[in-house]
């Protein structure tokens, strides 16, 4: 832990008529007047996570929306990577060389494997924090090259995360930042505006990175000895898979941590508050830029997004059981309350 006191397969959703079209000989598919485009799905999480089947319906719906269906005119092919780095690594290599006609990467980690295999087909990302700082893109509205996508969080939450913390939890007076740095390399990203946050409000922050189960366990209980401390977790591929978020949900409410988390799924789980982007709503977006680039658009010459929509969760049975009183205030603001 560094402290900074003085100083984060499905094999394809393919359904029965596509796998048989996409079986049928070049001849037969050029008589049916369609040429069918063949989409990489890169995901960062496991399919067994919450959020994952929300997040693929979305997607799929959308695209339908736009007259591209898989089997018909689109062939999509999944991988799930589960928050693993190698993983991420050999299915990038494995889509690239199905010929994708375009690929999208979810996560930060995913844009970086993709990045080692292919220049030239285009990806389109979702969830990726500082694209820019990262090395993915030149600049927001003009990314160049072959990537462009959606971003999931501004850094500017980094410090908007501290003072809900300060709101919610009064008596914290140091705050861990949790992350795994081989997954969530941009981490400087949310940490400056985290330390710089902390500090004007009297508190001392640091800076907990983890790499496996055990780190966690053993953060936690180091950060949870004292009843002054916070937790705030790093939107982070690695932390939001389920087994690694429910195990710092149990730890939180065994140390009695207040914690701050990026996406509403892990307070509907059990913790505390999330305050970040509707991560459906991102992946419902995706297929815009998909649809312009199949249509003849180049990646590089579609401007990166932000995110529009963010929520602000509260469970209330859990800020009971950690002797919490939310403010009525914080209360009203909410998108969701759950009691």
């Amino acid at each position: 832990m560094v402290f900074f006191g003085g100083h984060m397969q499905r094999r394809a959703f393919i359904t029965l008529i596509g796998g048989a079209m996409a079986a049928w000989p070049l001849p037969v598919r050029a008589q049916q007047g369609t040429q069918i485009k063949r989409i990489g799905v890169l995901m960062g999480i496991s399919e067994r996570d919450p959020q994952a089947q929300p997040d693929v319906a979305a997607f799929t719906t959308a695209l339908r929306e736009l007259g591209w269906q898989d089997g018909r005119n689109i062939r999509i092919d999944f991988r799930w990577a589960g928050a693993d780095v190698g993983q991420m690594q050999k299915f990038a290599n494995e889509l690239v060389n199905l010929k994708s006609d375009l690929i999208v990467a979810h996560s930060t980690a995913v844009v970086a494997a993709l990045q080692r295999e292919t220049s030239t087909i285009p990806i389109v990302f979702v969830f990726v924090s500082d694209p820019v700082g990262s090395g993915f893109i030149k600049s927001l509205p003009h990314p160049g090259g072959n990537i462009t996508g959606f971003i999931n969080i501004e850094s500017s939450l980094g410090g908007k995360w501290v003072e809900l913390l300060k709101e919610t939890a009064p008596r914290a007076t140091r705050v861990a930042l949790i992350y795994n740095p081989d997954t969530a390399r941009y981490a400087q990203y949310y940490l400056d505006p985290f330390v710089s946050a902390s500090r004007s409000s009297g508190i001392e922050p640091m800076a907990a990175p983890v790499r496996s189960e055990s780190e966690i366990e053993s953060v936690l209980t180091s950060i949870g000895q004292r009843t002054d401390s916070g937790l705030v977790v790093m939107p982070d591929i690695f932390l939001a898979t389920q087994r690694n978020f429910n195990l710092i949900i149990a730890l939180a409410a065994r140390y009695r941590l207040p914690t701050i988390y990026p996406y509403r799924y892990m307070v509907t789980a059990g913790g505390l508050l999330s305050y970040g982007i509707d991560g459906v709503d991102l992946f419902r977006r995706v297929p815009t830029y998909i649809d312009q680039i199949l249509k003849g658009a180049k990646a590089g010459e579609l401007p990166v997004q932000l995110p529009t929509k963010f929520e602000l969760v509260i469970n209330l049975k859990t800020a009971k059981a950690l002797d919490l009183t939310v403010p009525p205030t914080l209360v009203a603001r909410a998108d969701e309350v759950i009691e």
